[in-house]
């Protein structure tokens, strides 16, 4: 288990999300009102049950996060803000330290709190929507003003390393050492936009990880379910607040 995470921390740079919430899930878990928290904020039991968008890039999921918020706002004015998400574009909109580039030196993201007009551009299918200088995760599933869906598996993340290995990287080729050794894993991150009555717009936001581990290992996995809860509820707060604001 030990070892197991000490790659993780290893991997930090290119799998930045995931193990920073795994260590907010930790500290979360010491709080009884936070993890009944948890099992209750954001869940429809309709959404947890029902087929979206991207859910078969990830077959047989060890753990699946979905929660969902209404906004008082139409897709229209949401997605602008889904088309920015990353580092050094409009930020991740949840934990500050997800926007830095987590370096002993080195410039932090543009504040997720940015003006709507920032010149990020549009995402397409195959996009890189990064987490750090040199990496991130993948735009699988583009469908303007209703779904994003991003994506990370271990065979895409060796592939990026290796061609950053042979470009010169010594950082590239002592994770690809480390990769040797982590678990098969395969993670979805899709974002809804469901028009409601009223000119609203439901978000569902919906996590689906595969982690081919066993033992001791797959019993820290509601740790990271706990952590995958406190980025995915901080960031629909954060996405809710900066569009209703915004609308005056």
């Amino acid at each position: 288990m030990l070892r197991l995470l000490g790659l993780l921390v290893r991997l930090v740079i290119r799998l930045k999300v995931i193990v920073v919430s795994m260590g907010v899930g930790a500290a979360i878990a010491y709080g009884l009102s936070a993890r009944q928290a948890s099992r209750t904020w954001g869940l429809d039991a309709a959404d947890v049950g029902r087929e979206l968008p991207g859910d078969g890039l990830v077959d047989e999921p060890d753990h699946v996060e979905t929660r969902s918020l209404v906004i008082d706002a139409l897709p229209a004015s949401i997605w602008p803000l889904l088309m920015r998400l990353g580092y050094g574009r409009g930020g991740w909109y949840s934990y500050p330290v997800l926007d830095r580039a987590w370096r002993p030196i080195g410039p932090p993201s543009r504040r997720a709190g940015a003006a709507t007009g920032t010149p990020d551009g549009d995402l397409a299918e195959g996009d890189i929507v990064p987490t750090d200088p040199d990496g991130g995760l993948v735009a699988r599933v583009v469908e303007a003003e209703r779904a994003l869906v991003l994506y990370l598996d271990d065979a895409t993340l060796r592939e990026r390393l290796e061609r950053q290995a042979a470009e010169g990287s010594d950082q590239a080729r002592q994770v690809l050492d480390d990769l040797d050794e982590m678990p098969s894993f395969g993670l979805s991150w899709a974002f809804v936009l469901e028009p409601e009555p009223g000119g609203r717009t439901r978000l569902v936001e919906r996590v689906r990880l595969r982690m081919e581990v066993g033992g001791a290992q797959r019993r820290a996995l509601p740790f990271m379910g706990l952590g995958l809860f406190a980025v995915m509820r901080r960031q629909m707060i954060g996405i809710k607040r900066r569009v209703e604001n915004a609308a005056g």
